[in-house]
């Protein structure tokens, strides 16, 4: 781990922008993490304790994956995800509401769904687990530019969102483990089986060997990339790899696109743990 560690922090110093990660190691239990604890702008990774919190409204009773959900026109002034292009008026399942909040990030269905659960039951619901640090603002993020401060976005830290997946993969297994996220083995295996259909794939994917199950959630904000996920070998968990960048710069001095450096070091991260722990 020391020397992976290394490696990864090595990549991090030789970009102009900063870059912090969390890391486990599934089968040691070994952790690293470079401004783990650091809040930073979570931009969409927020959906994955939004999906969360929504499964527990579920095993709660006040709202049901087969129920209907129509998609209305105040949601669809956005820019993330394929429905704010549709025709508003039609209706969806909850439970495909929720697929579409992640697997290509639709920001109509996050600010539906935001709205049906209560922005202050996901927030009661990240405190109650543990994420310390993480502050949910809104349901349809605000457009603003990257001289934005902290309080005018969703915040969380790498460390809070590898928790949140290290507690939904046991929660697949361990009733126990479920319970603490107020859910069942059998909605907890259903947020890990929508993580895993991701379809943006550019981040924590893109260098791994192709077909690699990764269960995880891109983000996209004004001034940074990111990305959070389970890395998978032959269907067992290899390790949790949350990554934030900030600060990213238009362009690097040598003219790459601070978009594709961002992606690029993401991607290396998880091909170097790949690599290390024993993909």
């Amino acid at each position: 781990m020391r020397d992976l560690v290394t490696r990864m922090n090595a990549l991090c110093d030789a970009l102009p922008f900063q870059t912090s990660w969390y890391l486990k190691d599934l089968a040691t239990g070994e952790t690293a993490n470079r401004l783990g604890d650091t809040p930073v702008p979570s931009a969409s990774t927020r959906k994955i304790s939004i999906l969360m919190a929504a499964l527990k409204a579920v095993h709660d009773g006040k709202l049901a994956l087969d129920q209907k959900v129509t998609i209305d026109a105040k949601y669809q002034d956005n820019d993330s995800g394929t429905f704010q292009h549709l025709t508003p008026g039609f209706w969806i399942s909850f439970r495909d509401a929720l697929v579409m909040m992640i697997i290509v990030s639709d920001n109509t269905c996050t600010g539906t769904v935001v709205d049906l659960v209560g922005l202050g039951e996901i927030q009661r619901f990240c405190e109650s687990i543990g994420m310390s640090r993480t502050v949910h603002r809104f349901g349809i993020p605000p457009r603003l530019g990257p001289d934005h401060s902290l309080d005018q976005v969703t915040t969380t830290t790498p460390s809070d969102q590898g928790l949140l997946l290290e507690m939904i993969l046991r929660g697949v297994s361990d009733k126990t483990a479920a319970a603490r996220l107020g859910s069942t083995p059998e909605l907890c295996r259903l947020g890990l089986d929508i993580l895993s259909w991701q379809k943006l794939k550019t981040r924590l994917p893109s260098l791994l060997p192709l077909g690699t199950k990764v269960a995880h959630k891109t983000g996209t904000g004004s001034r940074g990339f990111m990305d959070a996920g389970i890395v998978f070998k032959d269907d067992h968990p290899l390790f949790i790899l949350t990554a934030y960048t900030e600060h990213v710069p238009a362009a690097l001095p040598d003219g790459t696109p601070g978009f594709a450096a961002a992606y690029q070091v993401i991607g290396k991260m998880a091909r170097l743990s790949w690599d290390a722990l024993g993909g």
